[in-house]
């Protein structure tokens, strides 16, 4: 992410029904995975995202993360409101023959709404 390089996510990277699990409905394949995450890169100026540890076992991995960030634009429907958002979060990866296959993301989403949300709405 800090590097905006949304094109290594790919079938060397990653299967090809790649999902992410989200609601209301999961999102899948190389494409759909791409198109969602590309609004974090396109609605955040001076993106930060660090991670704080790595972790797994067999075909899961877990990364505990800091993602920075002002909200330059306008965010699934939330209107740009030039705030600094830093949140705090996990992503669950499972993996099959080294490519990753399904990802889950936890974090406070109420605290990542307030971090961005615009007063004068």
């Amino acid at each position: 992410m800090n590097k905006t390089e949304i094109d290594k996510v790919n079938e060397t990277n990653s299967d090809k029904s790649i999902t992410f699990i989200a609601a209301p409905e999961n999102i899948v394949g190389i494409e759909g995975f791409k198109a969602y995450f590309q609004n974090y890169l396109i609605e955040f100026s001076d993106i930060t995202c660090t991670l704080i540890n790595v972790f797994g076992q067999d075909d899961k991995i877990f990364q505990h993360w800091n993602f920075k960030g002002t909200h330059t634009g306008e965010f699934f429907g939330i209107l740009a409101s030039m705030k600094k958002a830093a949140i705090d979060g996990v992503t669950r990866v499972k993996t099959k023959d080294g490519k990753i296959r399904q990802e889950q993301d936890f974090l406070d989403n109420l605290s990542f709404f307030l971090a961005t949300w615009n007063n004068s709405i």
